[in-house]
């Protein structure tokens, strides 16, 4: 069996069947050109390293974006005005809310003050709660060496005390 070969134009009308307005899905796409989706899915996968922002499919605005797409985005129009920023949602099938929200969630990743605080209140008491389930951890290994020895003693007493005569 041959492989095809594609045109790169015709890979990138593909991938852009994929971006706004159109935001077909990749079963779709597949189903209509008769192409396999692993091939689509390998030239998601270079157009994403070559820095295309591809979104990942139809579930809601949020969620249809890779986190490192949405940071590319965040900074491509970290400077943008309210005109320049509409412009580039209506390019991209965006809407500002999102990208001021992830903004917001970009900047706040810096502020690290109140969260190490928690972190730490956090990690002491993980490492209390580990302290505590280790030492039960060990009575119960130690209680069921104890049982077992018993079992076995039980055994060897068992056979000393056997009465020869009924054999």
């Amino acid at each position: 069996m041959t492989r095809k070969r594609f045109s790169k134009e015709f890979r990138d009308s593909i991938l852009k069947k994929l971006q706004p307005p159109e935001n077909k899905s990749v079963s779709e796409i597949s189903k209509e050109e008769g192409i396999a989706r692993t091939t689509i899915y390998s030239w998601i996968t270079r157009a994403r390293q070559e820095g295309q922002l591809i979104p990942m499919g139809k579930p809601s605005n949020d969620k249809k974006w890779r986190n490192e797409d949405k940071a590319k985005i965040v900074l491509e129009t970290y400077g943008m005005n309210e005109q320049e920023l509409g412009g580039y949602c209506r390019k991209q099938g965006l809407y500002t809310t999102d990208i001021k929200k992830w903004h917001r969630i970009f900047e706040s990743s810096f502020n690290t003050s109140k969260p190490s605080i928690e972190l730490e209140q956090e990690l002491k008491t993980q490492k209390e709660t580990i302290k505590k389930l280790a030492q039960e951890l060990q009575y119960k290994e130690k209680a069921l060496a104890e049982a077992a020895a018993l079992l076995v003693l039980k055994k060897k007493i068992e056979a000393i005390w056997e009465d020869p005569e009924g054999e």
